[in-house]
């Protein structure tokens, strides 16, 4: 998937390795000829343009491809519509195939995929086989539960036994996504297998910087037996995504809840659905009775996986005040001692910001806390020295209220600590955001974890946890509540955005004459007081 070079430098750990010193900004990380097959896979007439993405570790090009235009959008849903008919004629079980093997094409190939991701995002390589596992378990979960999911189902007539009804799930079409940056692979396909599972079509407009991740899920699928025009790649910017929305039957986005408002808009406008995750302001409340060193290290990765850009990652930290000074302390220590690198392996613990526009957000919201009072624990700087998107591990202690960084998603690394003396005081710091994506709660005590967790206003909630186990549970419904979006991912709740319900009942005693044509042929009040007994007997029945 890489070059000889970049190969070399994998090895070493050194991604700088790839570039030339009297060239840096000039060398290819990957070899242009190598991603050819990836490219040619875009839905583009090549007359719009071209984009160059670059690598967040070294700032050196990656590829450079032509992006689509709205009428390669608008051809590649008309593709799609003819490919869906016939696939949705298939049935659950042999749709169900080409997820099954899916999933042991990602495992197999991770190596790959996992270098592709960590050269897009500038991600950990812990933090990039998040993504591998997840596609495994995605795939797998509704490989397995996709015909229950499905199934049509019996609901009680009317008139019992002279009305048999029938729930049926229709695809909806062509269904498009629009996934962004921190998740290229999981993004790319969270939303593309339930709808495929569904009978869909999918048309996906990944971010521009991460393209490549996209077109290689594309191949991935291609290799898994999915028919040609099922699952297609259009590439550029929000114009494409714009056009996206314009033709398809269902839109699914991930991303701000700025934008998440305008797709929302624009699809109401049209009367097709939306799935949207957006923003999220997330908070962790540490208990006074937590075991504070059992709980520094999976705090740690709550706040600074992925750098701190991922859509569940913690944000704010609610602490009580009996254990602050030993949790804040051991916490602090934790932080300092995290590795940051651009390796391609296991050796570095947190990677980079993606891209500039990221360095800026990020420093701009660590910049003001500073200037209005706030203290730095850890971090607090670019560290130029290891590459040029890269940001300490950042605690912030004093936050004044009115900071920018205790309101708004600042997508880094990260976290703000705030003390109170109890879990009412806690329950309310954690819902005071226009947010509700999720939310984690440590203790000792499982039981009060859980009623506090009753009282968040967040779509999901992890009990000594960060978000892994949340995620990864792959068969309950994920998403957010208030301005972080609408609908929700995984298990049936997928499923359920993703098709059309269809009643049809029958009138089983046409057969025989016993319709309600013929009652009310009987005249007079007779229909009335029939029907009027068969309600009682229904309710006395508790039939519903």
């Amino acid at each position: 998937m890489i070059d000889d070079a970049a190969a070399d430098a994998a090895a070493s750990g050194a991604v700088g390795g790839v570039l030339d010193p009297e060239h840096p900004q000039g060398t290819f990380v990957l070899e242009p000829g190598v991603m050819a097959p990836l490219v040619a896979r875009i839905a583009t007439s090549e007359g719009s343009g071209t984009h160059r993405s670059m690598c967040p570790f070294t700032g050196a090009p990656l590829v450079t491809f032509p992006v689509s235009s709205a009428e390669d959008v608008a051809a590649c849903v008309v593709r799609a519509r003819v490919a869906q008919r016939s696939w949705a004629r298939l049935s659950v079980r042999e749709r169900a195939g080409v997820l099954q093997r899916l999933g042991r094409i990602v495992l197999d190939r991770q190596s790959e995929a996992l270098d592709l991701v960590q050269l897009e995002t500038g991600k950990s390589r812990r933090a990039a086989f998040e993504e591998i596992a997840d596609i495994a378990q995605v795939a797998r979960h509704y490989a397995v539960r996709g015909e229950r999911y499905l199934s049509s189902r019996r609901a009680l007539g009317m008139v019992p036994l002279l009305a048999g009804v029938q729930v049926h799930r229709r695809p909806v079409g062509v269904v498009g996504a629009i996934s962004p940056w921190n998740y290229p692979l999981v993004l790319a396909l969270s939303e593309a297998l339930p709808a495929l599972l569904a009978g869909n079509a999918v048309v996906l407009k990944p971010d521009p910087q991460t393209t490549l991740t996209a077109l290689w899920a594309a191949e991935a699928l291609d290799d898994a037996g999915l028919p040609a025009g099922l699952f297609q790649v259009v590439a550029g910017g929000p114009e494409v995504g714009e056009a996206l929305i314009e033709h398809v039957d269902h839109i699914a986005f991930t991303g701000s809840t700025a934008t998440g408002r305008k797709v929302a808009a624009r699809a109401g406008e049209r009367l097709i659905g939306a799935t949207l995750e957006l923003g999220g302001k997330n908070a962790l409340y540490v208990t006074d009775d937590v075991d504070v060193d059992a709980a520094v290290p999976g705090i740690v990765r709550a706040c600074f996986s992925n750098a701190g850009q991922l859509c569940v990652s913690i944000e704010r930290l609610v602490v009580h005040e009996a254990v602050a000074e030993e949790f804040v302390a051991k916490f602090v220590r934790a932080v300092r001692s995290l590795r940051l690198g651009p390796a391609l392996d296991y050796s570095a613990e947190v990677g980079s910001l993606t891209s500039a526009a990221q360095l800026d957000k990020v420093t701009a919201h660590v910049d003001d806390a500073l200037a209005r009072g706030a203290r730095v624990l850890a971090g607090g700087v670019h560290r130029a020295d290891v590459g040029p998107y890269f940001y300490a591990p950042t605690v912030l202690d004093d936050v004044p209220a009115q900071a920018v960084v205790t309101r708004e998603e600042t997508f880094g690394p990260v976290v703000t600590i705030t003390r109170v003396d109890c879990d009412e005081d806690a329950v309310a710091v954690m819902n005071d955001t226009e947010y509700g994506l999720h939310s984690a709660v440590w203790s000792r005590d499982v039981g009060r974890a859980r009623r506090v967790a009753t009282r968040i206003e967040t779509g999901s909630v992890a009990i000594n946890d960060g978000y892994t186990m949340t995620w990864g549970s792959v068969s309950a419904p994920l998403g957010g509540w208030k301005a972080s979006g609408l609908g929700g991912r995984h298990g049936a709740a997928s499923i359920d955005g993703l098709t059309r319900q269809q009643t049809v009942v029958t009138a089983r005693g046409a057969r025989f004459g016993a319709t309600l044509d013929s009652l009310y042929g009987l005249g007079g009040d007779t229909p009335s007081r029939v029907l009027t007994t068969a309600l009682e007997a229904m309710r006395k029945l508790r039939m519903a």
